[in-house]
C-alpha cells in the first residue's frame, strides 16, 4: 500500500491544523494547534440530534473516556457541567455519512458528543465533507492538541495511522513527535500483543517506562501472551488498568525469575562432575585419583562417544536441529 504524506492532503487538512478556539470550554494546555471550528465555515455550524452521530475510525482511546491527569476540568463529568452550565462552546467535527441517509460521523469531539447526549441537548457540530484521509488527520491532530490520550492509547493511535496507509512522518506530524517518541510507541505495539493490551486498558498514569518494561519482558520471552491473557484473566474486575499493568509486570517478573535455572554440579563417578547452567553444560574429568584411569581413557574416547550419542539422537528426532 503506497503511504500518503500530509503534504499531499487537501487543504482542509490544513486549515484544521490552523484553526483555533477562544473557548473556556477544554481549552487545551500546549502550544499545538487547537482544533476548534473551521475559519470561516461558521455557515457549516449548526445544532444535530446526538442520536444521530455515529463513532467513525481508528479507535483513539481504549477506554470511553480517558482522564490522563487528575485536574478537574478535564474529567469527563467537568466537561458535562460545564457544557450544562455555559453551553457547548467548542463545535464537534462531524461528516455525513456515506452509507446512512440522514446520519453523521463523528471525526472528533466524542466527550462533548456524549455530555449532550446525557444532558439531553442537541450537540453544536460543524458538519464538513472531508475524505477518509484528512478526517483521520483531523482526528490525530486534535488529541495531540489536548493531550488526553494516555501513552499507550498513542501507540495504538499511531499504529492505526500507519496501518491506515500514511508513513511515519505523518504520524509524528499528527501526534507531534519526535523521531524517537515514535520508535518508543513503536517498541510497543510491536511487542505487546493487541489482545494483551485491550485487556490491560488505557493505563492513562503509567507512561513509557512501564509500557516499554513491558515490551522487553515479551521480547526476552519472560512472557507469552496466552501467559499474560491468562494473567489479566484473574485481575479483570479486581483493579484499575493502571494496576493491572503494574501486577502484570510483577507477576511476569517473578515467574521468569523461577524458571530460570541455575548452575548446578553432579558428580557421576567419583573424579568426573558434570556441570549445567541455563546456556551451557561442561564435563570434568580428574587424572589424578582413584579414576585417573578412566578419565585418560575418557580423553581418548570421548570424542566418539559424542559422536554416537549425538547420531542415536539424531535418530531419534529427526526434525530437531539441536
Amino acid at each position: 500500500m503506497a503511504r500518503k504524506s500530509l503534504g499531499g492532503m487537501s487543504g482542509i487538512a490544513n486549515t484544521i491544523a490552523r484553526s483555533g478556539t477562544s473557548s473556556s470550554e477544554q481549552r487545551p494546555k500546549t502550544s499545538a494547534p487547537a482544533l476548534g471550528a473551521l475559519q470561516g465555515s461558521l455557515a457549516s455550524i449548526r445544532e444535530v440530534d446526538p442520536a444521530l452521530v455515529d463513532d467513525w475510525g481508528p479507535i483513539d482511546r481504549l477506554e470511553a473516556f480517558t482522564t490522563v491527569n487528575d485536574e478537574e476540568d478535564e474529567g469527563f463529568e467537568g466537561l458535562k457541567d460545564s457544557i450544562r452550565d455555559g453551553g457547548q462552546q467548542v463545535p464537534i467535527l462531524i461528516r455525513r455519512s456515506k452509507t446512512a441517509e440522514g446520519r453523521y460521523e463523528a471525526i472528533y469531539g466524542r466527550r462533548r458528543l456524549q455530555a449532550c447526549r446525557e444532558l439531553g441537548i442537541k450537540v453544536r457540530a460543524n458538519v464538513q465533507d472531508v475524505d477518509d484521509a484528512t478526517a483521520l488527520l483531523a482526528k490525530g491532530l486534535e488529541n495531540a492538541a489536548r493531550r488526553n490520550l494516555s501513552f499507550y492509547e498513542k501507540a495504538r493511535f499511531a499504529q492505526a495511522i500507519q496501518t491506515a496507509g500514511h508513513d511515519p512522518t505523518t504520524v509524528r506530524q499528527v501526534l507531534n513527535l519526535s523521531a524517537s517518541g515514535l520508535s518508543h510507541l513503536s517498541k510497543v505495539t510491536q511487542n505487546v500483543p493487541a489482545k494483551v493490551g485491550d485487556m490491560i486498558g488505557a493505563a492513562p498514569k503509567s507512561g513509557r517506562p512501564r509500557w516499554t518494561e513491558l515490551a522487553e519482558l515479551f521480547v526476552a520471552g519472560k512472557l507469552t501472551e496466552a501467559v499474560a491473557l491468562e494473567l489479566l484473566n484473574r485481575l479483570t474486575g479486581t483493579s484499575n488498568a493502571d494496576e493491572r499493568l503494574e501486577r502484570l509486570i510483577k507477576e511476569a517478573t517473578k515467574r521468569g525469575a523461577k524458571t530460570s535455572p541455575t548452575a548446578k554440579e553432579t558428580t557421576v563417578v567419583e573424579g568426573v562432575t558434570i556441570k549445567t547452567g541455563r546456556s551451557a553444560l561442561s564435563l570434568s574429568a580428574k587424572k589424578t585419583g582413584t579414576n585417573a584411569g578412566f578419565a585418560v581413557w575418557l580423553e581418548k574416547n570421548l570424542s566418539q562417544i559424542i559422536e554416537d550419542s549425538y547420531a542415536e539422537f539424531t535418530a531419534v528426532n529427526p526434525a530437531d536441529d539441536s
